[in-house]
């Protein structure tokens, strides 16, 4: 080929590929569609009540441990108690992978409804569990696949909610993403534990110790009405500009996609696993280890106290919005795992005598989940919906999510053996060595998208994409545009006019 005829189509081609990045990548600006502006707060308001479903149903067990070990005290062994407290893990972990994986490829819509509709399921069947001819192993049995139901709705919000609410946020105001976005995720997942400890309080007021089994049906069922709350919103929501811009529903490169973001990934899913490692079990099991320090082991007691404590964890919640701008997301995070290395230490090192003083050792213990929130709480959400392109950003987040709950399966089935191996001590010494790694993890992996458009991150991805000579369709049908060979040399004006 003549030098007169590669210089004209070179530049030809630089020119076709950057009018396909600038049409397969989000247009920046404001929102012009009153529907459009309107589906972003139906987006938001729908994400935040589809968490604090979930908040509710990852504490629900923590006040039904200590009924259940009254109601049942030879059949709920600490065996048993795992393995229905691991349902929702394990079910969580599938539903994040696999919705995660639907955010992407059919849509977060889709995606948003489904997840509602199984927590739904679950949580009835929850309600209704019986054992056959009464047996108490079949009640725990049912449970546990109610559960495992459950956690399948539970864990596909995770990628299904923050993706669509770290989305809208960033067509909102992309300076206050970060805050919007957890005041939406992680508070009403925190919000939560009170309003779980809140609604067994109230039950147990009303039904009395008498009638412990309509209290734990009555809490079961409170988990029924809450994800019903966001079906109207979810339905009448639209995908975000940046899904339908910039979506891969077929052909996803996912090895490239892995040599780009692999660090990336080591730190989301890195740091969530220790996370959840520590504070799934606290949180599980908290009503337990409260009940075993306070003198006959009295229920309402154990659930204010419980309460006391879930409340004291929330404050971290606001600190963490508070500094994710100024002090940077990746900075924050690690001033949360550091909160673990103080209060696990102090703790672990005092217990026998710190639990002689309950007050002491719930203040202590509820500053340790505050930090846990003020960090890594806050800012893995946020740092996993911010680290990856549009194309894959439920799919990373699910898996980063799913491996931080393979972390709370790991910390819940390893509780009770630490406890009685090592003593109650070494739970929060643990949580210490947890908080160390979990600093080194982010500083060295985990990558600081503070103030960055969304929008930014899909330019250089699609550019990446093009590079690397992969071609797809990009966007939703009534927004599709070809990418890909743009790198390559033509021979012809026509494969020029082909892209």
């Amino acid at each position: 080929m003549s030098t007169e005829k590669t210089e004209p189509i070179a530049e030809e081609s630089k020119a076709a590929q950057a009018e396909v990045q600038e049409a397969t990548v989000l247009h920046k600006g404001p929102v012009t569609s009153s529907r459009e502006k309107l589906s972003i707060y139906f987006t938001i308001a729908a994400a935040a009540f589809g968490l604090i479903s979930d908040g509710y149903q990852n504490n629900i067990m923590t006040m039904s441990n200590v009924v259940f070990k009254r109601l049942y005290p030879k059949d709920y062994t600490s065996t048993v108690s795992t393995r229905v407290s691991n349902a929702l893990l394990v079910g969580a972990i599938i539903g994040q992978v696999v919705v995660g994986l639907v955010c992407d490829r059919i849509g977060r819509k889709v995606a948003l409804v489904f997840t509602t509709l199984v927590i739904v399921l679950g949580a009835t069947l929850g309600t209704a569990a019986h054992g056959a001819h009464g047996s108490v192993q079949g009640l725990f049995w049912f449970l546990t696949i109610a559960r495992g139901i459950t956690g399948i709705g539970v864990g596909g919000e995770y990628p299904a909610s923050s993706t669509s609410a770290s989305e809208a946020a960033n067509e909102q105001t992309v300076g206050q993403r970060g805050p919007i976005f957890i005041m939406v995720t992680n508070f009403v997942l925190s919000f939560g534990g009170p309003l779980a400890s809140s609604v067994f309080l109230i039950a147990l007021s009303a039904a009395g110790e008498d009638h412990l089994p309509t209290v734990w049906r009555v809490c079961f069922g409170v988990g029924v009405v809450l994800p019903l709350t966001v079906l109207i919103f979810r339905l009448r929501m639209l995908s975000s500009k940046l899904y339908r811009k910039g979506a891969i529903k077929r052909r996803v490169p996912y090895v490239l996609v892995f040599k780009r973001y692999w660090k990336s990934l080591i730190g989301t899913c890195g740091a969530w696993f220790l996370y959840d490692f520590v504070t799934f079990p606290n949180g599980v099991f908290s009503g337990t280890i409260i009940s075993s320090v306070i003198h006959n082991s009295d229920i309402k007691r154990t659930a204010e106290w419980q309460l006391l404590l879930s409340s004291i964890a929330l404050p971290g919640v606001f600190v963490g919005a508070l500094l994710c701008n100024p002090l940077g997301r990746r900075n924050t995070m690690m001033v949360g795992f550091s909160g673990y290395l103080i209060f696990g230490l102090i703790i672990g090192l005092a217990y026998d005598k710190i639990t002689k003083i309950i007050p002491l050792f719930v203040i202590f213990y509820g500053l340790m989940q505050s930090f846990g929130n003020l960090g890594p709480g806050d800012m893995l959400g946020l740092v996993s919906a911010e680290s990856y392109p549009t194309p894959i950003r439920g799919t990373c987040y699910g898996l980063s999510a799913a491996v931080g709950k393979a972390g709370a399966a790991v910390g819940t089935q390893a509780f009770t053996p630490i406890q009685n191996n090592l003593g109650k001590r070494w739970t929060f010494i643990i949580a210490a060595i947890c908080g160390v790694t979990g600093i080194l993890v982010t500083y060295f992996f985990v990558p600081d998208m503070t103030g960055v458009d969304l929008a930014d991150e899909d330019v250089r991805f699609m550019e990446y994409l093009a590079a690397n000579g992969w071609e797809g369709e990009v966007g939703e049908e009534d927004d599709k545009n070809l990418i890909g060979r743009t790198t390559e040399r033509y021979d012809s004006q026509d494969d020029i006019e082909k892209i």
